[in-house]
Protein backbone atom coordinates (compact mmCIF):
# COMPACT_ATOMS: atom_id res chain seq x y z
CA UNK A 1 0.00 0.00 0.00
CA UNK A 2 1.06 3.44 -0.93
CA UNK A 3 1.14 6.44 1.36
CA UNK A 4 2.28 9.03 -0.53
CA UNK A 5 0.32 12.49 0.92
CA UNK A 6 1.25 13.22 4.57
CA UNK A 7 -1.16 16.38 5.93
CA UNK A 8 0.78 19.35 6.36
CA UNK A 9 2.42 20.24 9.64
CA UNK A 10 1.01 21.76 12.50
CA UNK A 11 2.36 25.16 11.57
CA UNK A 12 -0.22 24.91 8.19
CA UNK A 13 -2.69 27.80 8.95
CA UNK A 14 -4.99 26.33 6.08
CA UNK A 15 -8.72 25.56 6.77
CA UNK A 16 -9.73 21.67 7.27
CA UNK A 17 -11.75 22.43 3.82
CA UNK A 18 -8.98 23.50 1.87
CA UNK A 19 -6.58 20.75 2.96
CA UNK A 20 -9.00 18.09 2.01
CA UNK A 21 -9.77 19.45 -1.13
CA UNK A 22 -5.60 19.46 -1.74
CA UNK A 23 -5.70 15.59 -0.97
CA UNK A 24 -8.80 14.76 -2.70
CA UNK A 25 -7.08 16.75 -6.09
CA UNK A 26 -3.90 14.67 -5.68
CA UNK A 27 -5.24 11.45 -4.92
CA UNK A 28 -8.04 10.59 -6.62
CA UNK A 29 -6.50 9.18 -9.63
CA UNK A 30 -4.57 6.72 -7.92
CA UNK A 31 -7.16 6.23 -5.04
CA UNK A 32 -9.66 5.73 -8.25
CA UNK A 33 -7.64 2.93 -10.18
CA UNK A 34 -7.31 1.25 -6.82
CA UNK A 35 -11.19 0.99 -6.40
CA UNK A 36 -11.74 -0.39 -10.04
CA UNK A 37 -9.05 -2.92 -9.72
CA UNK A 38 -11.37 -4.28 -6.50
CA UNK A 39 -14.46 -3.85 -8.52
CA UNK A 40 -14.17 -4.34 -11.72
CA UNK A 41 -16.80 -1.74 -12.81
CA UNK A 42 -16.27 1.76 -13.31
CA UNK A 43 -19.53 3.10 -11.63
CA UNK A 44 -18.79 0.78 -8.40
CA UNK A 45 -15.85 2.06 -8.33
CA UNK A 46 -16.83 6.23 -8.59
CA UNK A 47 -19.32 4.70 -5.82
CA UNK A 48 -16.80 2.82 -3.78
CA UNK A 49 -13.98 5.94 -3.90
CA UNK A 50 -17.04 8.35 -2.90
CA UNK A 51 -18.01 6.36 -0.03
CA UNK A 52 -13.97 6.41 1.27
CA UNK A 53 -13.93 9.52 0.62
CA UNK A 54 -17.28 10.72 3.03
CA UNK A 55 -15.86 8.63 5.44
CA UNK A 56 -12.51 10.45 5.43
CA UNK A 57 -14.09 13.71 5.19
CA UNK A 58 -16.36 13.18 8.56
CA UNK A 59 -12.75 12.08 10.51
CA UNK A 60 -10.11 14.75 8.60
CA UNK A 61 -9.19 16.41 11.42
CA UNK A 62 -8.04 12.87 13.46
CA UNK A 63 -6.66 11.36 10.88
CA UNK A 64 -2.44 11.43 10.81
CA UNK A 65 -2.30 8.90 7.08
CA UNK A 66 -5.53 10.25 5.11
CA UNK A 67 -4.26 7.67 2.36
CA UNK A 68 -4.34 5.07 4.34
CA UNK A 69 -7.74 5.37 6.01
CA UNK A 70 -8.84 5.82 2.63
CA UNK A 71 -7.51 2.47 1.21
CA UNK A 72 -8.37 0.68 4.35
CA UNK A 73 -12.33 2.25 4.02
CA UNK A 74 -12.00 0.91 0.06
CA UNK A 75 -10.80 -2.41 0.76
CA UNK A 76 -13.26 -2.77 3.76
CA UNK A 77 -16.53 -1.69 1.78
CA UNK A 78 -15.40 -3.71 -1.36
CA UNK A 79 -15.66 -6.82 0.69
CA UNK A 80 -18.64 -5.58 2.32
CA UNK A 81 -20.00 -4.48 -0.81
CA UNK A 82 -19.22 -8.46 -2.13
CA UNK A 83 -20.88 -10.37 0.77
CA UNK A 84 -23.82 -8.21 0.35
CA UNK A 85 -24.37 -9.12 -3.25
CA UNK A 86 -23.24 -12.83 -2.75
CA UNK A 87 -26.60 -13.06 -0.02
CA UNK A 88 -29.01 -11.43 -2.86
CA UNK A 89 -31.07 -14.04 -5.06
CA UNK A 90 -29.87 -13.82 -8.63
CA UNK A 91 -31.90 -12.10 -11.10
CA UNK A 92 -33.19 -14.19 -14.15
CA UNK A 93 -33.96 -11.87 -17.32
CA UNK A 94 -36.83 -13.57 -19.07
CA UNK A 95 -37.93 -12.49 -22.64
CA UNK A 96 -41.23 -11.16 -22.29
CA UNK A 97 -42.27 -9.33 -19.20
CA UNK A 98 -44.89 -11.39 -16.82
CA UNK A 99 -48.36 -11.06 -17.90
CA UNK A 100 -50.25 -9.51 -14.12
CA UNK A 101 -52.54 -11.70 -12.69
CA UNK A 102 -56.27 -11.92 -13.05
CA UNK A 103 -57.90 -7.97 -12.99
CA UNK A 104 -54.57 -6.52 -11.58
CA UNK A 105 -53.35 -5.03 -14.85
CA UNK A 106 -56.25 -2.65 -14.49
CA UNK A 107 -54.55 1.02 -14.36
CA UNK A 108 -57.44 1.39 -11.50
CA UNK A 109 -56.52 -1.53 -9.62
CA UNK A 110 -53.53 -1.00 -9.97
CA UNK A 111 -53.54 2.32 -8.47
CA UNK A 112 -55.97 1.33 -5.37
CA UNK A 113 -53.75 -1.21 -4.46
CA UNK A 114 -50.34 0.06 -4.84
CA UNK A 115 -52.07 3.50 -2.08
CA UNK A 116 -52.99 0.59 -0.16
CA UNK A 117 -50.11 -1.18 -0.06
CA UNK A 118 -48.27 2.34 0.72
CA UNK A 119 -49.89 1.73 4.11
CA UNK A 120 -49.58 -1.26 5.16
CA UNK A 121 -46.07 -2.18 7.53
CA UNK A 122 -43.00 -2.36 5.87
CA UNK A 123 -42.73 -5.96 6.64
CA UNK A 124 -45.87 -6.67 5.99
CA UNK A 125 -45.41 -4.90 2.49
CA UNK A 126 -42.76 -7.41 2.04
CA UNK A 127 -44.58 -10.28 3.08
CA UNK A 128 -47.04 -9.93 0.39
CA UNK A 129 -44.69 -8.95 -2.77
CA UNK A 130 -42.82 -11.97 -1.78
CA UNK A 131 -45.60 -14.17 -1.27
CA UNK A 132 -47.75 -13.00 -3.98
CA UNK A 133 -46.19 -10.86 -6.73
CA UNK A 134 -42.76 -13.17 -6.63
CA UNK A 135 -44.42 -16.22 -5.97
CA UNK A 136 -42.08 -17.12 -3.12
CA UNK A 137 -43.36 -20.22 -0.59
CA UNK A 138 -44.24 -19.68 3.49
CA UNK A 139 -40.03 -21.17 3.54
CA UNK A 140 -38.56 -19.19 0.85
CA UNK A 141 -40.10 -16.00 2.05
CA UNK A 142 -39.29 -16.37 5.47
CA UNK A 143 -35.32 -17.15 4.72
CA UNK A 144 -35.19 -13.89 2.54
CA UNK A 145 -36.65 -11.51 4.69
CA UNK A 146 -34.30 -13.56 7.94
CA UNK A 147 -38.06 -14.32 10.06
CA UNK A 148 -39.73 -17.18 11.28
CA UNK A 149 -42.59 -19.30 8.67
CA UNK A 150 -44.70 -18.63 11.85
CA UNK A 151 -44.06 -15.03 11.34
CA UNK A 152 -44.76 -15.44 7.42
CA UNK A 153 -48.27 -16.41 8.05
CA UNK A 154 -49.39 -13.84 10.60
CA UNK A 155 -47.87 -10.93 8.97
CA UNK A 156 -49.67 -12.27 5.93
CA UNK A 157 -52.72 -12.46 7.78
CA UNK A 158 -52.49 -9.20 9.06
CA UNK A 159 -51.68 -7.55 5.64
CA UNK A 160 -54.66 -8.91 3.83
CA UNK A 161 -57.05 -8.46 6.99
CA UNK A 162 -55.73 -4.62 6.66
CA UNK A 163 -55.87 -4.37 3.16
CA UNK A 164 -59.27 -5.20 3.05
CA UNK A 165 -60.19 -2.79 5.63
CA UNK A 166 -58.26 0.05 3.37
CA UNK A 167 -59.38 -1.11 -0.04
CA UNK A 168 -62.84 -2.99 -0.16
CA UNK A 169 -62.60 -3.05 -3.79
CA UNK A 170 -60.02 -5.28 -3.87
CA UNK A 171 -61.77 -8.46 -2.61
CA UNK A 172 -61.36 -10.22 -6.24
CA UNK A 173 -57.97 -10.15 -6.23
CA UNK A 174 -58.00 -10.74 -2.63
CA UNK A 175 -59.87 -14.14 -3.34
CA UNK A 176 -62.90 -13.14 -1.48
CA UNK A 177 -66.07 -14.13 -2.95
CA UNK A 178 -69.23 -11.74 -3.04
CA UNK A 179 -66.93 -8.55 -1.29
CA UNK A 180 -66.94 -9.97 2.27
CA UNK A 181 -64.58 -8.65 4.14
CA UNK A 182 -64.82 -11.76 6.30
CA UNK A 183 -63.46 -15.29 5.22
CA UNK A 184 -63.80 -18.82 6.69
CA UNK A 185 -61.03 -19.88 8.29
CA UNK A 186 -60.40 -22.53 5.53
CA UNK A 187 -60.47 -19.54 2.97
CA UNK A 188 -57.76 -17.96 5.02
CA UNK A 189 -55.60 -20.97 5.04
CA UNK A 190 -55.74 -20.78 1.20
CA UNK A 191 -54.76 -17.17 1.13
CA UNK A 192 -52.05 -17.39 3.38
CA UNK A 193 -50.46 -20.75 1.81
Amino acid sequence: MRDDWVLPGPEASEDRAVRFDEFVRARTSSLWHAAYLLTGDRHHAEDLLQTALERAAVRWERLDRPEAYVRKVLYTQAVSWWRRRQRRVPEVLVDATPEAPGGAGEPEVRIVLAQALRRLTARQRAVLVLRFYEDCTEQETARLLGVAPGTVKSQTRHALTRLRQLAPELAGLLGDSAGDSETSGRDQKVMTR
